[in-house]
């Protein structure tokens, strides 16, 4: 049986005008690529055009590695601050995992792996504490547990970095990782570092969100997954999600539909990087299809 072919994947942000859909896809025809997806969009109250568009690379005439640089040329450099990046489909990312004690997350990230739901790559699990390690070596997958305090979270930080670019990580998942990371690391991971949490913030700050919840009696809970910011939780978001709650539903029952939440809903945001069908605009996400 044959190899599968490489798809091009280009994603795209500019201030709109007319013609930049004939003038991207021009180019692709041009070079002899078939285009097998197109998705793209116009926030009219903003005036920005986002295009992802895919195509196959079996027969195209520029040679992959030439691909970003003649786009460069022949197209982002005469249009006013284009913003673009280039993937390609048979290349798999690479992921951290980031883990403190709940496992609910870090489980069902790893299921979805193993099953072949997913393609890629989790050269390493980092955690803030020991409780996972288990989870990790039932994987195969090296378990890193660097203990934060605050005389030693600049070092141990520092250390991680390291290990991140040791195993060349493309990006990060924090699944539950209850520690917050410093603006200089997340420079050096722009848009690459994905969250979970519940989506209780602002009105029920704290360790104990869902009993604060039951209390003042609710009727919806959810979940919240978006890239990390060092704007503390108002990262853009990737995905959402809610459920129902009724008064029948205790602490356990609103802590249980919680976790399911943030296991799907993490899932989505995962999902939709690895493929990449995420583009972001200042402080919101186009998320194609």
């Amino acid at each position: 049986m044959p190899a599968p072919t490489s798809n091009a994947i280009l994603r795209i942000h500019c201030a709109d005008r007319k013609g930049l859909v004939a003038v991207i896809t021009s180019f692709i025809l041009a070079n002899n690529g078939n285009i097998v997806n197109l998705a793209e969009h116009v926030d009219c109250d903003c005036g920005m055009f986002v295009m992802r568009v895919e195509w196959d690379c079996a027969d195209f005439a520029i040679p992959r590695e030439k691909i970003a640089e003649q786009f460069q040329t022949l197209v982002a450099s005469k249009q006013e601050q284009m913003h673009w990046s280039l993937e390609f489909s048979d290349r798999p990312l690479r992921m951290a995992i980031f883990v403190s004690k709940l496992s609910h997350c870090l489980f069902d990230i790893l299921s979805r792996i193993e099953s072949g739901e997913w393609d890629v790559e989790v050269p390493l699990i980092v955690s803030n504490h020991p409780d996972l390690g288990s989870i990790a070596e039932r994987f195969g997958i090296p378990f890193h547990v660097l203990p934060i305090s605050a005389e030693t979270k600049a070092e141990q930080e520092a250390r991680t970095l390291e290990l991140l670019a040791e195993n060349d990580v493309d990006f990060v998942v924090l699944a539950r990782y209850m520690q917050i990371l410093s603006p200089a690391f997340i420079e050096r991971y722009p848009d690459r570092v994905i969250n979970i949490h519940h989506s209780f913030l602002p009105a029920f700050p704290g360790g104990r969100p869902y009993h604060q919840a039951h209390e003042r009696g609710v009727k919806i809970i959810g979940a919240t997954s978006h890239y990390v910011t060092a704007e503390l939780d108002g990262g853009p978001i990737i995905a959402q999600d809610v459920a129902a709650i009724t008064h029948r539903d205790s602490v356990e029952q609103l802590v249980r539909k919680g976790r399911d939440l943030e296991k799907t809903v993490l899932s989505r945001a995962i999902w939709a990087h690895l493929h990449h069908r995420v583009e972001v605009c200042g402080q919101r996400t186009v998320v194609f299809d």
